[in-house]
């Protein structure tokens, strides 16, 4: 049972701080991790996976169709060898600008000097010239505006970054003053310009032929839709996926990457499934003694809608190196007690040095920080900003959160075939793990039957808290009595494998009965 609450609000003995943690469940905060480069073999895989991986990411940024495929099919492999289930998140290109360097040679600038941004990609990169694959910023930018250049998922700590002032418009060009001195080097760099609109499609051209190939193939479960700026992106992305087949049921990510997106963040986070905290490019756009106010309203107004927050850029430095800073240690910690479902971690398993090991050090410190979550609080806070009536589904769920609590059980158990309901117990952030039984249902279109739960169950594998099992298809539909004591206790011995349900714990069970929705607390023998 979970007795290893401590709460920072009351006395602390700080001898405590020094006991080594328990082994346990994996932490309820989720990890994604960005698959390639360093990251694409079977082996790795397998290893990030057991350290706790439940999404991969893959970025279209870099790397092609083949190379993606190449990494996901050694993920399927290292999915069946651990059998650890993992969702695939497709993360589009979207209107990203980028550094045009064919002869990928290293480009030095020098700090008080100046460099051409020129849209005639035809030209060779030099220190003094800088081709892009945009022709609209000199009629974007003014005299005074900051462009900031790095590298692909930058981690703010090379010398390879540079901060560059607009100086003059040179009819299609753009003359700007160096900042600082770096050298460019790798295969790709992006530029970004600071509190500036960029006139360019959220789901570009390109976007739309990778989902509309490489994720229908992959049945892809979550789309990070990058440079969210207003809902209508949204709903573009929507209507293009409602098109492709089973993509109507991928659910959509908004990345929110600068200012304009958090400007409308109301309205994106409506019609989004989940919210991305992108804070590499909005810390560049957000003054830094801003970024934490916005992750703490982001992932606050996340919770109460009940939609996944996942934050980004947390511990950079353990891309070349073994152990996070104090400061990144810290700054996962305060993620966790925020309230965010999931850490994203980008180039740290992309392109760093230990990506399982950054995995691993990630999630110890969510669980530690998961041990002090003021979950008494937070609930209270939640059903006030809820207010009543409650929904029925909102108030069952509530109900079966406060009666775990109360019966201090080891688990809840819930039946669901939508994923809605676990999701909703999930929201209250209950401080025991929550099985979430998915129960296929049978579909047609008219012309063939299908089997929902797949979809549901991995799209769970975001959400805080929540670890999904898929019944088996025998089981139909919503459970209409209560004599399906098999997938019960299929559930139990779940539970029971990972050392989370003991004899004689206390287990709250929500399931549909008929029309009704019940929560029911059951003890259990030897």
């Amino acid at each position: 049972m979970p007795s290893n609450q401590i709460l920072l609000e009351e006395p602390l003995r700080m001898a405590l701080v020094l006991e080594p943690s328990k082994p346990s469940f994996f932490p309820a905060t989720k990890i994604v991790g960005t698959l390639g480069l360093k990251s694409s073999s079977v082996e790795t895989i397998s290893g990030c996976l057991n350290a706790g991986m439940s999404v991969a990411r893959f970025d279209f940024s870099l790397g092609d169709a083949a190379y993606h495929q190449e990494t996901l099919e050694n993920l399927k492999i290292a999915v069946k060898s651990t059998k650890k289930l993992c969702s695939v998140m497709l993360d589009t290109i979207g209107p990203e600008l980028q550094v045009v360097n064919k002869t990928e040679h290293p480009i030095s600038l020098e700090a008080d000097t100046s460099v051409v941004l020129t849209p005639d990609q035809n030209k060779e990169a030099t220190s003094n010239l800088l081709p892009i694959n945009f022709s609209g910023l000199s009629k974007a930018v003014k005299e005074g505006d900051t462009i900031f250049i790095g590298q692909y998922l930058f981690t703010g700590s090379e010398n390879t970054s540079v901060w560059l002032e607009v100086t003059e418009l040179d009819g299609e060009d753009v003359v700007c003053l160096i900042k600082n001195s770096a050298t460019l080097t790798g295969q790709m760099y992006t530029l970004h310009v600071s509190q500036i609109r960029i006139d360019l499609p959220t789901l570009a051209d390109q976007d739309k032929e990778v989902i509309s190939t490489w994720g229908v193939r992959n049945n892809i479960d979550f789309l990070s839709l990058s440079y969210t700026r207003h809902a209508e992106d949204v709903r573009h992305a929507r209507a293009y996926l409602s098109k492709l087949g089973d993509l109507s049921q991928t659910q959509i990510f908004a990345k929110i990457e600068n200012i304009e997106g958090l400007i409308h963040f109301d309205e994106i986070l409506q019609e989004a499934d989940g919210i991305i905290l992108s804070r590499g490019n909005l810390g560049v756009d957000l003054p830094p003694e801003k970024v934490f106010l916005f992750q703490k309203a982001a992932i606050y107004k996340c919770n109460m809608a009940g939609k996944p927050a996942v934050v980004t850029r947390v511990v950079d430095s353990m891309t070349d190196n073994l152990r996070p800073t104090r400061a990144e240690a810290t700054d996962v910690a305060n993620a966790v007690l925020d309230g965010c479902d999931a850490i994203l971690l980008g180039a740290e398993t992309l392109r760093g040095l230990y990506p399982v090991e950054t995995i691993s050090i990630v999630g110890k410190i969510s669980a530690e920080a998961e041990k002090v979550f003021n979950q008494d609080m937070y609930f209270k806070k939640t059903v006030k900003f809820v207010g009543e009536p409650m929904t029925h589904l909102e108030s069952i769920a509530s109900s079966a959160v406060r009666a775990a609590i109360k019966v201090k059980a080891s688990v809840i158990i819930c039946f669901t075939s939508s994923g809605r309901a676990a999701r909703l117990i999930a929201k209250y952030r209950p401080t025991m793990p929550v099985i979430s039984v998915v129960i296929p249902r049978i579909k047609t279109d008219q012309l063939r039957w299908t089997l929902s739960g797949a979809f549901e169950l991995r799209q769970s594998l975001i959400v805080r808290g929540l670890f999904p099992l898929l019944a088996d298809p025998q089981h139909q539909a919503d459970l209409t009595n209560a004599t399906n004591d098999s997938v019960f206790q299929v559930a139990l011995d779940h539970g029971k494998a990972f050392g989370i349900i003991k004899p004689h714990d206390r287990v709250v069970v929500c399931q549909k009965v008929g029309d009704a929705s019940v929560v029911k607390i059951i003890e259990l023998e030897d």
